[in-house]
């Protein structure tokens, strides 16, 4: 299990850098989206994985801890925002610059 998420998270890491150095902004885009992905599963792995372990505290009873996965949904939220926000600066550049190059005003 611990191998499975160590080759997720790397794929998705290395997806995501192959991506961002594009030179197309959504690309860039979905290569950051990749990136914050495997951030959240990496933060969602250091919470010890358990697979039979009680939902709720008892005596005696082990459990996975519950920080890392209040961070992973507050980073699926902020993730969420930010590639909104990413995708209407892009459609903005596109539309003022009329092409998707990530350095479209400078001169080669």
């Amino acid at each position: 299990m611990e191998a499975l998420l160590a080759i997720a998270v790397g794929v998705l890491s290395a997806c995501g850098v192959f991506l961002i150095l594009r030179a197309r902004t959504f690309p860039v885009l979905l290569g950051l989206t990749l990136l914050s992905y495997a951030v959240n599963l990496f933060l969602f792995a250091s919470g010890r994985l358990r697979l039979e372990a009680a939902p709720l505290i008892r005596d005696g009873a082990s459990y996975t801890d519950p920080l890392p996965q209040a961070l992973v949904l507050t980073a699926i939220v902020i993730g969420f925002g930010m590639t909104a926000y990413l995708a209407m600066l892009a459609l903005r550049a596109l539309s003022e610059a009329g092409t998707d190059h990530v350095d479209a005003g400078r001169e080669p």
